[in-house]
């Protein structure tokens, strides 16, 4: 059981608002293709960020702030319209690839508080799970009990999922191959003891979740849930990189709690 993230830095443009990198989608439904024919016996479910589509119109709102006057809610339906966007592009392309995805939008059944996952209609994902399907979420507004609204990323998604779903593979995809350390180098390995000592100079003010930083504190939190499980942060942008981290080789950053 597979957890994997397609980033919104590697299928989007994040420095240009709503900006698809199309050959780039269509590359990585080609790529999961391909391993699903050589492991059909491979399970899967797939989220993506919302890379220039919903954090450019997040932060123009400050939907990530809360909802409460009626400017503030036309925001919301603007943050939704345009993480919406993303995705239609996103499951057009997994389904022309013959992938069989089913669609789990966050602002269909969720629910946050102060900003936390609280609930999030799990039984259907199962079903969709049972009979072999990949159900396909994303990082969607969410309406929240104190704030009126916020944005749940798909970090927050997969938290709240493995309460229930234990995959033994959460694989975070984005451009960048892995976790730096202040040398500029990949790290092949990163610890909780060791996170207090990384720099983040790579984080975007732009992206409303919080970028590789908070990348990395759920990462931690996955593999302190899920004792045993391989969480690891890579690319998928070099050709090829996709269908062999699938297959199960060690690349990018591995994150052991």
């Amino acid at each position: 059981m597979i957890f994997l993230k397609l980033g919104g830095s590697l299928i989007t443009e994040k420095s240009q608002t709503e900006t698809a990198r199309l050959e780039v989608i269509d590359r990585l439904a080609a790529e999961i293709q391909d391993v699903r024919r050589e492991n059909p016996e491979l399970t899967l479910l797939l989220g993506h960020g919302s890379g220039s589509f919903g954090h450019h119109a997040a932060a123009k709102f400050g939907t990530h702030l809360g909802a409460s006057t009626t400017e503030d809610w036309k925001g919301v339906a603007a943050v939704w319209k345009a993480a919406n966007k993303l995705h239609r592009f996103v499951m057009d392309s997994l389904l022309a690839a013959g992938l069989p995805v089913i669609s789990f939008p966050p602002s269909a059944s969720a629910l946050a508080q102060d900003g936390e996952l609280i609930s999030l209609a799990i039984q259907p994902i199962q079903q969709a799970l049972s009979k072999g399907l990949i159900p396909v979420t994303h990082g969607d507004v969410v309406f929240d009990e104190t704030r009126g609204a916020t944005i749940a990323s798909t970090e927050a998604i997969f938290s709240y999922l493995t309460e229930t779903i234990k995959p033994t593979r959460i694989l975070l995809t984005g451009l960048s191959p892995g976790v730096y350390n202040r040398s500029g180098k990949i790290l092949p390995s990163i610890t909780q003891a060791e996170f207090a000592e990384l720099f983040f100079a790579d984080d975007e003010p732009l992206d409303v979740t919080g970028g590789m930083k908070t990348k990395v504190k759920y990462a931690l939190a996955f593999s302190k849930k899920l004792p045993g499980a391989e969480v690891r942060i890579l690319s998928g942008e070099v050709p090829g990189h996709l269908r062999e981290i699938l297959l199960g080789s060690p690349k990018g950053t591995l994150i052991t709690y």
